[in-house]
C-alpha cells in the first residue's frame, strides 16, 4: 500500500465503509470513529463478499476488520440447528473468547443473533444445546470443532464466510493439517474466505493459494516489524535462573513509577510457574497464565488484569498473540524467545492504539544467537539498558542451593567407580592366595577358671546335663502312620524307615505291650516283667 492511498484511507470514517447502520451505530457508541488502515481496507471488500487476504501486525485492529462487515451481512437470515452460518477459527481459547465478546459489543443491536463458542475447557453438553439451536455466529479452536464433527453434532456445508485469524500462530502451534480438513468440509464455491496474519512465511502462503480464490491483499505494515511507540531495551544477566529473577525484580523496582502494568513473557510454562511463585514470594501484585490453567481460571485471571486488579502478569505465548488489552505499559521478556517473530508479538502486547510502551528483553551470553535473529528479523538494532553481556558478573546463588546433576562435582574422598572394582579385586586375590588357618584349641577348663564364679556354676550345670543325656536310652525310630505323607522322596539319599519300623513291631510283638505304633520304645512296659 503506497502512503497516499494510506493517508486517503485514515481520511475514512467508518460511515463511508458501507457498514449497516445498526453496526455504525454500535461502533460509534463504542466511541469509534476512525478506522485503522486494516479496519479501512479489508471492510469495504469484505462487505462485497470478495476473498481478503489481511497481513498486519497485532494490535492494529484485525479483529474488528472482519467483524463489522459479518455482522451487517448477518441481518440477513437465519442459523438451522447444528448447521453454522459462519465459522471462525482461532488458535487459543484466549483468542476465541475474546472475538465472541468483540460480537457481543459490536452486535448489541442484534439481539437474535445466535454465538456459539466452541473450546476446550467447556462442557460439550452445553456446546451441543447453542449447535441445536442453530448458530449464526461459530467460533472455535479446531480440536473442538473437528472433536464436534466427528461426534456428528456438526454440519459445515452450510458456512457462508470462514475467517481464520491468527494464521502464522496456528502453523506455530501445528494446526495447519487441522485447518486443511476444515476447509474441505466447507462447499468452496459458495463460501467467502478472510484470512489474517501478522508474517507470512512459505508454508502460510501455500495454504492461501490452495484455499483462497483471487483474493484481496490489504498489508497494511511491514512483515514482522515493530511498532516505532515501543521504547525497547536489552538487559544484562547472569545465566542462572536466580540471575534472571534478580534482574528482574530490580527492573521492575527502577520503573515503578511508570509501570502501569506489565505483562512478563516465558518460554515455558514452569518457568511461568517459578517466575510467579518467586514474585509472590517478594511480595509482587502477580498472576500467572498458562495453558494447563484450567479455562475458568485463565478467563478470570485475564479479567482481573484488564480490570486492573492485578499488576504484572506471567504469561506463556498462549497469551502473546491478539489480547485485547488496550493499555498495557510494559511488556518483560524474563526469556529471549526461540522464534524471533514472537519478540514482534510480545512486545505488540504494549503501545497499542498510538499510546507508547516499553519492552525490556533479559539477556544472558546462551541467548547470543535468539537476539542475532530478532535484530535481523526487525531490522533494528536494539540498545542496552545498562551495559553489555562484557559487563556481567557471576553472582552467588540467590536462596537456592545448586542442584546435584550429572555435571556436578563429586564429594571429597569419594573413589571413582573402577577404583573400588579394583581395589576389591586385589583384596579378593589376596584373601585367595593367604592360606587358611588351623582352629587354635581351646582350653575350657582354664576359661572357666578365670571365669567369674557365675560363668564357672553355669558351666558345671552344662556340663552335667550333657552327661544326663549321654545317660539315656538310645530313642528307637518313630513309626510313620500310613495317613502322613512320605518325605523320603522327596529327600534325596535318607533311607526308607518301613523296613526299619517293621523289625521294631516284629521287637514289640515278641512280648512287649505298647501304647501305639507311634509310642516311642523306651516308654513301653514288657509284659513279661
Amino acid at each position: 500500500m503506497s502512503s497516499e492511498e494510506q493517508t486517503a484511507q485514515e481520511a475514512l470514517t467508518f460511515a463511508d465503509l458501507g457498514l449497516s447502520p445498526k453496526v455504525l451505530s454500535a461502533v460509534t457508541d463504542a466511541g469509534y470513529t476512525v478506522p485503522t488502515p486494516i479496519q479501512a481496507g479489508a471492510i469495504p471488500h469484505a462487505l462485497q463478499g470478495k476473498d481478503v487476504l489481511g497481513i498486519a501486525q497485532t494490535g492494529t485492529g484485525k479483529t474488528a476488520s472482519f467483524v463489522l462487515p459479518m455482522l451487517t451481512r448477518l441481518e440477513k437470515g437465519r442459523a438451522r440447528a447444528r448447521m453454522p452460518r459462519t465459522l471462525i477459527l482461532e488458535p487459543t481459547r484466549e483468542l476465541a473468547a475474546q472475538v465472541e465478546e468483540n460480537f457481543v459489543k459490536y452486535g448489541k443491536n442484534h439481539p437474535k443473533l445466535n454465538i456459539a463458542l466452541l473450546i476446550g475447557g467447556v462442557s460439550f453438553d452445553e456446546q451441543d444445546k447453542k449447535l441445536e439451536r442453530g448458530a449464526d455466529v461459530l467460533i472455535a479452536t479446531p480440536g473442538r470443532l473437528l472433536d464436534h464433527r466427528e461426534r456428528g453434532k456438526l454440519l459445515l456445508n452450510g458456512v457462508e464466510i470462514l475467517v481464520i485469524d491468527e494464521a502464522d500462530r496456528m502453523l506455530d502451534m501445528g494446526f495447519i493439517p487441522d485447518i486443511e480438513r476444515i476447509c474441505e468440509m466447507i462447499p468452496s464455491l459458495t463460501r467467502q474466505t478472510l484470512f489474517f496474519s501478522a508474517t507470512m512465511p512459505p508454508e502460510i502462503t501455500k495454504l492461501t493459494e490452495k484455499f483462497l480464490h483471487a483474493p484481496v491483499r490489504v498489508e497494511v505494515s511491514k512483515a514482522a516489524s515493530t511498532g516505532t511507540n515501543i521504547t525497547q531495551r536489552l538487559v544484562k544477566s547472569g545465566p542462572k535462573p536466580w540471575d534472571k529473577r534478580a534482574a528482574l525484580r530490580e527492573l521492575i523496582n527502577a520503573e515503578s513509577g511508570e509501570l502501569k502494568n506489565a505483562i512478563i513473557f516465558c518460554n515455558r510454562k514452569v518457568e511461568v510457574s517459578e517466575l510467579f511463585r518467586s514474585l509472590i514470594k517478594y511480595d509482587f501484585d502477580a498472576g500467572a497464565l498458562h495453558g494447563d490453567m484450567d479455562q475458568r481460571a485463565r478467563m478470570q485471571m485475564l479479567a482481573n488484569f484488564r480490570d486492573g486488579k492485578l499488576k504484572l502478569l506471567v504469561a506463556s505465548d498462549v497469551a502473546a498473540r491478539g489480547l485485547d488489552i488496550p493499555d498495557v505499559s510494559h511488556v518483560f521478556n524474563y526469556d529471549v524467545p526461540i522464534h524471533a517473530e514472537d519478540y514482534v508479538h510480545r512486545i505488540g502486547r504494549t503501545g497499542r492504539a498510538g499510546r507508547s510502551g516499553k519492552s525490556f528483553t533479559i539477556v544472558t551470553k546462551n541467548d547470543a544467537k535468539y537476539l542475532a535473529a530478532i535484530e535481523k528479523l526487525t531490522g533494528l538494532k536494539i540498545e542496552w539498558h545498562d551495559g553489555d553481556l562484557s559487563t556481567v558478573v557471576a553472582s552467588e546463588g540467590e536462596d537456592e542451593a545448586p542442584r546435584r546433576g550429572r555435571g556436578a562435582p563429586r564429594r571429597a574422598g569419594r573413589k571413582d567407580e573402577g577404583e573400588r572394582k579394583r581395589g576389591g579385586r586385589e583384596r579378593s586375590q589376596r584373601h585367595a592366595e593367604k592360606p587358611a588357618r588351623e582352629p587354635e584349641a581351646v582350653d575350657i577348663d582354664a576359661v572357666a577358671a578365670d571365669a567369674p564364679v557365675e560363668k564357672r556354676e553355669r558351666k558345671e550345670a552344662i556340663r552335667s546335663d550333657n552327661a544326663e543325656r549321654k545317660a539315656r536310652p538310645e530313642r528307637a525310630e518313630q513309626p510313620r502312620r500310613d495317613d502322613r505323607p512320605r518325605r523320603d522322596d522327596h529327600r534325596g539319599g535318607r533311607p526308607d524307615r518301613s523296613e526299619q519300623n517293621r523289625r521294631q513291631r516284629e521287637q514289640d510283638d515278641d512280648g512287649t505291650v505298647g501304647f501305639g505304633d507311634d509310642m516311642p520304645a523306651f516308654m513301653r512296659v514288657s509284659a513279661k516283667v
